[in-house]
């Protein structure tokens, strides 16, 4: 018989996990599974990271320790918002001999059909991550071809010297960085300058 944990989650605090539990427990019921453990997360974002949901960590952390044979979740997006999150999640428990079964998406990745998803899903995610580095690349050409400064702006020649005049008088970093106008990283990397300047 399968061990199964079951991952619940809602966003809100008014929101109940009741019908979520219900019908996974008839699932497991029918396919004879034997439910070891829920993880439960009430009023927590499906965008947030696994540290940021204690009952998914849990969940995660007890995946390691081989405590269940299958994860099931009432849905995709209780597990997480984005397709990239996701397939970090399915290569995590896929890489720990652990299933998946989604029951909105009839998704069960102890099935050949459910690994050809999963695998599916990690070429989107891959299409999806390569896009993105193209669109951030020709995003950098296309700025430095219009003559665009690139990365932080360069500090003028006079409001370099009253940063410099400014520390010498003894005044702080962000007195200095007020008064000249500038960000206290400015002020801290000019200070470091001299610094290395009078070694």
């Amino acid at each position: 018989m399968k061990r199964v944990a079951v991952y619940l989650r809602v966003s809100t605090t008014t929101q109940t996990t009741e019908n979520q539990k219900r019908e996974l427990e008839a699932i497991a019921a029918k396919s004879g599974w034997n439910i070891v453990a829920f993880y439960e997360d009430f009023g927590i974002s499906g965008a947030k990271g696994k540290h940021q949901r204690p009952s998914f960590k849990k969940l995660m952390d007890d995946a390691t320790r081989r405590k269940f044979d299958i994860i099931a979740a009432w849905s995709i997006d209780r597990l997480g918002r984005s397709l990239q999150d996701l397939v970090v999640f399915l290569n995590e428990v896929n890489a720990l001999g652990i299933d998946l079964y989604l029951h909105q998406q009839a998704i069960d990745t102890s099935t050949p059909a459910g690994k050809l998803i999963f695998h599916v899903c990690s070429v989107f995610a891959e299409f999806e991550r390569s896009i993105i580095s193209e669109r951030v690349i020709s995003g950098l050409e296309r700025a430095k071809a219009q003559g665009k400064q690139l990365g932080r702006p360069k500090i003028n020649d006079k409001a370099r010297e009253t940063v410099i005049s400014l520390l010498k008088e003894g005044f702080g970093m962000l007195k200095t960085a007020q008064i000249a106008g500038v960000g206290t990283g400015t002020v801290q990397k000019i200070k470091s300058e001299m610094t290395y300047a009078s070694c």
